[in-house]
This record gives C-alpha cells, sequence and structure tokens, in this order.
C-alpha cells in the first residue's frame, strides 16, 4: 500500500513538471489554434538564458526566473507580431510549418553556440532534499515546489483568463476573430500576448527543467512530445485539463517504470495512444 501510494505521489510530481510544459501549448491551441512545433526548442531555450547569469554572475537559479520570463514574454510577443501573424489564416498547415522551421533554426543556433555538450542548473542541496513519510515515502523538496508552483501559475492563468479585460479579449478573439475585430479587438495585438504569456511559462518551465535534470540543444523534441501529450489527454484548449493530462501522463510514467526498467516513457506513450483512439476531444472539456 505505502509503495502504491509512493508511485501515486512521484507520479504527481512529475506531471506538475509537465504542467509547466503543457499549459503554455494548450494556451497557443486554444486563442489561435496554433500547434507550435517549436514549444520544446524554446523550453531549452529558456534554460540557455538562465544559465548565463547562473554560470557568470553566479545568480541562484530560482533568482533567473524572473528576468528569463520578461525576456521570453517580450520574444513571443515580438515573434508572433512580426512573424507567425504573416501566416495566420484559414490554412493551419502555414503557421506550423513556420514554427518547425523556426524550431529547426534554434536547435541548429543552440548547436553552434553551447555544442552537445550536457549542461544544468544548480540549486545545491535542495535538489537531492526529501521530506521523509515513513520508511517508503520521500518527497522531493524541489519536485514538490515544481507542483506548487504548477499549480499556482495555472489558477492564475485560469483568472486571468476569466476575470480581466486582457483575459476576455483572449476569448473574443478565439471564438471569433473577426467579430471581436467589430469590437475594437486588434486580433493581431491578442495574438501576441497569447504567445507572450504561453512563452512567459514555458520560461518557468524550461528552468525548473534544467534544474531537474541536463540539458543539450537537442533535449526539445522530447519535451514537446510529453507537453503535447499532456495536452491532449486533458483536452485541447483547456488549462486545469491540461493540468489533469500532465499529472496522468505523470502518473503513466511513475507506474510504469516501476513495472520494468524503461517502461516508465512507453507506459504514458500507451496512455496518450488510448486516449486519442477512445476520446480524442481528451479527457476533459474545454473551459475557460
Amino acid at each position: 500500500m505505502l509503495e502504491a501510494a509512493d508511485i501515486v505521489i512521484q507520479g504527481l510530481l512529475l506531471g506538475g513538471l509537465y504542467a509547466l510544459f503543457a499549459i503554455g501549448l494548450s494556451i497557443t491551441y486554444g486563442v489561435m489554434r496554433l500547434v507550435n512545433i517549436a514549444h520544446g526548442d524554446f523550453l531549452v531555450l529558456a534554460a540557455y538564458l538562465a544559465l548565463w547569469p547562473v554560470t557568470n554572475l553566479y545568480t541562484h537559479p530560482f533568482l533567473a526566473i524572473l528576468p528569463v520570463v520578461v525576456l521570453m514574454f517580450w520574444l513571443g510577443y515580438v515573434l508572433q507580431r512580426f512573424v507567425l501573424n504573416r501566416t495566420m489564416g484559414p490554412n493551419f498547415l502555414a503557421p506550423m510549418l513556420a514554427t518547425f522551421g523556426l524550431s529547426i533554426i534554434l536547435r541548429n543556433g543552440l548547436q553552434q553556440v553551447y555544442h552537445s555538450d550536457s549542461r544544468s542548473l544548480d540549486i545545491g542541496a535542495l535538489g537531492t532534499e526529501s521530506i521523509h513519510i515513513g520508511d517508503y515515502i520521500a518527497i522531493g523538496k524541489f519536485p514538490l515546489i515544481v507542483f506548487v508552483v504548477a499549480v499556482i501559475l495555472t489558477l492564475a492563468t485560469s483568472l486571468l483568463f476569466s476575470r480581466t479585460r486582457i483575459g476576455a479579449a483572449l476569448r473574443a478573439t478565439s471564438d471569433d476573430a473577426e467579430t471581436a475585430g467589430l469590437m475594437g479587438i486588434r486580433a493581431k495585438h491578442t495574438y501576441a500576448i497569447a504567445l507572450g504569456l504561453s512563452f512567459a511559462l514555458v520560461a518557468v518551465g524550461g528552468v525548473f527543467a534544467g534544474i531537474r535534470t541536463t540539458f543539450t540543444p537537442e533535449s526539445g523534441p522530447a519535451s514537446l512530445l510529453y507537453a503535447f501529450e499532456a495536452v491532449v489527454i486533458g483536452g485541447m484548449g483547456s488549462l486545469w485539463g491540461t493540468f489533469a493530462g500532465a499529472v496522468i501522463l505523470g502518473m503513466a510514467q511513475g507506474v510504469g517504470a516501476k513495472l520494468g526498467a524503461g517502461f516508465g516513457i512507453l507506459a504514458g506513450h500507451l496512455v496518450f495512444l488510448a486516449v486519442l483512439a477512445f476520446k480524442p476531444t481528451g479527457l476533459f472539456e474545454r473551459s475557460r
């Protein structure tokens, strides 16, 4: 019983990290119907942006998160406003192919600068400290922090969509950009805010991922896969659904890892395929 509880807890905590990967992807799809193929590579970029102050200014990785969030927000805003908006239209393939090109450029650019050496963001003893419950359950302090932050950011993003004027503009543009334009809402500006918000969340997830494990310029596709699976499991465009999907994915990987070495990732993929086969719209209804 205690071993089963430990599996659930560890999967839950891993799901918190996947939620940080996936929420931004859910926003871009929910608002713009944009599947950002470069999402995982921008996660890696955020980790590398944090690496500079950590390495050169001896900044704690937690303190590096704020400037990285600001930089990533404006990067997303500018990228959407001046590049991706030119591809937006009834053909969803055009912006998706544009993000695929950005993925290739970004990955190769990071490769040229940082080569293939693996890097990590060190937070000292906090990275290995645990809270012990009995003899069988150990809850890592850092994974617990990640999970709490994921819950807070999901709640904050949900409230932004439901309680603010910016959120109302995002929802209106998502529902009908042309009608929203008649009400004075500028779709291009609103789309840019949506991608900026997505990138700000990506920044937090990227830095936390860089603390949890090592990263290289080639780490992006795996992160994109986990984010995409969480979004599909939970329901495209649903923030809390995405969070739940991330937790389900993390728990599936946790159970799989207990069944056999190397089976953890496969178990997550199998859950994703099962949802795709039997409920392709996701487990939870879209709501913002």
